[in-house]
């Protein structure tokens, strides 16, 4: 097969082969096997099939390609590098791997323009994709064809499809339908420790089969046959693995088809025998005009141009534009106001995940694209409203998705929407359950992707469900997440007022930590002002400087106001301070947090959790009421006895302090 300018595809794969084993081996690090195995594929798919323009990696109509095998990121940098892309020089290829270059060891997104996910952490690419594919389903359900009409593209390697995240985002593409996600499966039988044998038997085509995917097998170096199965996916009214038989490390004339060609650099010697086994006379990271000039005459432009002119012929261009950018409209914004001081108003009596409900209910009308579901808990997280329908293979249209029992590829997905644009996903389970997402919620925060987590059932609160479903160390090890913004609201007011925070937040994710039990409005303000923006404020104060001040998040901050109230009445002089966001309050200025917090009186903190970052994120030593090992199964009020995190521990720890 050869292109229009005459320039073979053999040459134009053999560019990248060229390209990514003198950068693993300029970089003594990386992974040449895979792209070397994976060029003619990918070769086939960029040149004839692949909707992209190089001079606007963001259009919103493209389609996008994920490197789900992101350990063989030079696959991608030799592709961006070929087709044009402006950043990616020659130069960067040449600094692979090194400090300052935008060719990192595994692709980044943000860092890498034409780079659509942070991948390297196998499954989580391909679990992403599917997520991406959604959204283009759901935009298109909205904004019709002529605006919405693209396809998500994925290479994944064995270990991906190995990872459990890929089984629940495998599942779920499945039932849904999403016909316009294809993955090419670089079905190299190599693994790190050898052949795949060694651990693995399972027939991967018939689990595609099985989650309700068209599967093909081709001959991954065969130009035909790759272009073939590519047309044939096309046309499928479900998803498609396309299993390409391919030799990893490609041409290396004793390596080839072994492990030695995963992880390493081939060497010198292995280089030049691969250069004479592909017919490659050139020399390390010099590609002859001809086969530039092929792979730049790749890419829509022209497609480009097209959708632009129709994007500007329709009444709809405005609407469009604004939800794809991801930013609050003024309608938002003021829903948000009026639902947070109807709140302050009338001052129910609700547990968190209930106001967290009564929230979305009241704002999601006025919030285009906000979008979201459960795994398998939508009673109990209570993140269904009444405005829309429910996704399904047969109606994308709907704002709500019932992900099942997959809390990892959820997640995962939620990435995937976030990084397509245009909709703002919110996803739920219980607290505890942020273990089974966690490598996504990381990826989430990597990548600055304001994906909103619900997380329900927060504390020794929810009960007789006992210490397997009591997340006594999740808050700690979640606020230990760079980037992540973790919520605790006390009340109705502040639930309603970390839903702002979390979707005015367009740089990385938020985590809602919401009560299973009732919990009273405590703030005695009208709430025109978000007293949560700055992560902690003060909510009752006393006369003159204090002796003490009790810092206190979610369900227990009334604790601490029947504590100080008690302490009052004795005499001391006791401040109380609402943390809904200690992530927050940490960022704030010395200024703000010596207001709150004055030097040298005694901080007492009191969370229904382990004390594991207080210290350090309030920046100062702690008198701690709180859980210091797992819970136990019995009814809320027995347990907050039993563990000591009541009204009278609050007040015996301040005296303590003081004594």
């Amino acid at each position: 097969m050869t292109d229009t300018l005459g320039s073979s595809y053999k040459d134009m794969a053999n560019a990248i082969r060229a390209l990514s084993m003198d950068a693993v081996q300029q970089a003594k690090s990386g992974h040449p096997g895979m792209p070397m195995g994976m060029a003619d594929v990918a070769t086939v798919l960029w040149a004839r099939h692949l909707k992209f323009d190089p001079a606007a990696p963001a259009w919103a109509d493209r389609d996008r390609f994920i490197l789900s095998a992101g350990h063989g990121s030079m696959l991608l940098y030799s592709l961006l590098h070929l087709t044009g892309f402006e950043d990616m020089t020659i130069e960067q290829i040449k600094n692979f791997r090194q400090l300052g270059s935008i060719t990192a060891g595994h692709p980044e997104f943000g860092h890498t323009p034409g780079v659509e996910a942070t991948t390297g952490p196998l499954g989580q690419g391909i679990s992403m994709a599917v997520g991406m594919a959604l959204a283009e389903r759901m935009l298109n359900a909205k904004y019709g064809e002529d605006l919405v009409d693209h396809r998500t593209w994925v290479i994944a390697s064995d270990g991906d499809l190995q990872e459990g995240v890929s089984h629940e985002a495998i599942s779920l593409a499945g039932h849904l339908k999403l016909n316009r996600l294809c993955v090419f499966w670089d079905d190299n039988e190599i693994s790190i420790d050898g052949p795949t044998h060694v651990s693995e038997s399972t027939d991967v085509v018939k689990r595609f089969d099985a989650a309700g995917w068209e599967t093909l097998r081709v001959d991954g170096h065969d130009h035909e046959a790759i272009d073939a199965a590519i047309e044939k996916a096309r046309l499928s009214d479900k998803p498609v693995m396309i299993a390409c038989r391919t030799t990893i490390g490609y041409g290396a004339p004793t390596k080839a088809g072994t492990a030695g060609s995963h992880g390493a650099p081939l060497g010198e010697e292995e280089i030049a025998g691969a250069r004479e086994a592909l017919g490659w006379p050139h020399a390390p990271f010099e590609i002859p005009d001809e086969i530039y000039q092929a792979w730049r005459a790749t890419g829509s432009p022209e497609v480009h141009d097209a959708w632009r002119d129709r994007l500007a012929s329709t009444d709809r261009a405005d609407e469009l534009v604004a939800q794809l950018s991801g930013e609050p409209d003024e309608t938002a914004l003021t829903a948000l106001r009026e639902w947070r001081m109807k709140v302050a108003a009338e001052k129910p009596k609700l547990a968190s995940r209930a106001a967290s409900g009564k929230t979305l209910e009241a704002i999601l009308p006025s919030w285009p694209g906000l979008v979201g579901g459960s795994a398998d808990l939508t009673g109990s997280n209570l993140t269904k409203t009444s405005h829309g329908g429910v996704v399904s293979a047969e109606d994308y249209a709907g704002p709500y998705i019932h992900f099942g029992v997959r809390e990892h590829g959820m997640a995962a997905a939620a990435n995937g929407m976030a990084l397509h644009g245009g909709l703002r996903p919110y996803v739920a389970t219980f607290l505890v359950f942020a273990d089974y997402c966690r490598g996504s919620m990381r990826l989430s925060s990597l990548m600055e992707q304001p994906v909103v987590y619900v997380l329900t059932h927060d504390s020794i609160g929810l009960g007789e469900d006992g210490p397997t479903h009591q997340p006594v160390e999740t808050l700690a090890s979640l606020r230990a997440i760079p980037n992540m913004q973790v919520f605790r609201p006390c009340d109705a007011l502040e639930t309603a007022e970390a839903w702002e925070m979390a979707l005015v937040r367009t740089d990385g994710p938020s985590v809602l930590a919401l009560s299973r039990q009732g919990l009273p409005v405590l703030r005695e303000d009208d709430g025109a002002v978000n007293l949560s923006k700055q992560g902690a404020y003060i909510l009752r104060d006393c006369d003159g400087e204090p002796d003490a001040v009790i810092v206190a998040t979610g369900s227990e901050v009334l604790l601490g106001v029947e504590a100080a109230e008690a302490l009052g009445e004795q005499g001391r002089k006791v401040r109380v301070v609402s943390a809904p966001c200690l992530d927050v309050f940490a960022a704030q200025d010395e200024a703000y947090k010596a207001e709150v917090l004055p030097q040298g009186v005694p901080v007492i903190g009191v969370e229904a959790a382990l004390q594991f970052g207080w210290d350090s994120l309030l920046g100062r030593s702690v008198r701690f009421v709180g859980m210091t090992g797992f819970g136990a199964s019995a009814p809320a009020g027995d347990l907050y006895k039993h563990f000591e995190i009541t009204t009278d521990a609050v007040i015996a720890a301040v005296n303590a302090e003081l004594a």
